[in-house]
């Protein structure tokens, strides 16, 4: 129950990343790497403060999972930032949520979990909510709509990495895990945004730099702790039915914050692609979660 909690508390913090990454005045590479700086720092005072030990057997032990899984967010938030830049929250946030998706169609490979008709059904149901969510932002004029979404989808194909290689992770906790992925997506972005993109920190405005401490603090750091330390109880595919609280937090969100507006096609594509994954969990609840 306890991991449930983390776990829609951390859908929550996510669902509202797109109010902050899209009116920060920074490219996308550099929230990244400036969001995992702020957040592997919260971390780290609280690791400091609660005297925590890290076990170097188990770093050691699960060096390669950390590499990869680091490296899958760290392209999870350049990708998602700048699929919020290209179109609406509520696209980026659909499309985005394709990720449970590709976490279903996985996880009979990578965690041996069966693969039943009904899940199939539901796959085949959610792409067709993707297309309608497709369709409408082509009706609607621009192309930054639809490389939008193909950032949203991308950003998915990341972030279903990332849950997929995190199940792999064994004997470290949370706060544990949090950290070092954190630091470890800091080193890796840091080359590339200083050959990319330079540091714009100092040109920033006052609000974006209260943005960009928001977010890291609470995306970056109390968001994936809760998010890492609640998945280590869930099974793969049970992620997605409480996956979907994120994208739903941002339709709330870009509807009555934001005041964007959803077409009927971006409605229907929302409920298809929402409503699968939501029918693709039923009766999964009294199944036995996989242990670390």
């Amino acid at each position: 129950m306890k991991e449930k909690l983390y776990f829609v508390l951390s859908m929550i913090i996510f669902g509202a990343v797109g109010v902050f990454a899209k009116y920060i005045d920074l490219t996308s590479s550099e929230i990244a790497l400036f969001m995992s700086l702020i957040g592997s720092l919260f971390l780290l005072i609280i690791c400091i403060y609660t005297k925590h030990k890290f076990s170097w057997q188990n770093l050691k032990k699960n060096a390669v999972a950390l590499f990869i899984a680091s490296i899958a967010l760290s392209g999870n938030w350049i990708f998602l930032f700048q699929a919020y830049k290209e179109t609406t929250i509520a696209n980026a946030a659909l499309s985005y949520y394709f990720a449970p998706v590709l976490v279903i169609l996985l996880s009979p490979v990578v965690l041996k979990e069966k693969f039943s008709i009904k899940k199939a059904v539901c796959v085949g149901i959610a792409i067709a909510g993707l297309y309608f969510i497709m369709k409408s932002s082509g009706i609607e004029a621009t192309e930054h709509n639809l490389l939008g979404i193909f950032y949203g989808l991308i950003a998915a194909g990341f972030y279903a990495i990332l849950t997929l290689v995190n199940k792999f992770i064994r004997n470290m906790n949370g706060l544990e895990n949090t950290f070092i992925q954190l630091v470890l997506s800091f080193v890796m972005l840091l080359p590339y945004v200083l050959m990319k993109d330079g540091f714009k920190l100092f040109k920033l405005t006052g609000d974006s730099v209260l943005l960009m401490l928001l977010l890291g603090i609470l995306h970056g750091g109390i968001g994936f702790y809760l998010f890492f330390t609640g998945m280590g109880g869930l099974r793969g595919q049970s992620i997605a039915v409480l996956s979907y609280i994120d994208p739903l937090t941002s339709l709330f969100i870009s509807a009555l914050v934001i005041g964007e507006k959803m077409t009927l096609l971006q409605i229907i594509g929302a409920a298809l692609l929402l409503g699968s994954t939501l029918i693709s969990e039923v009766n999964r609840s009294g199944k036995r979660p996989i242990q670390k």
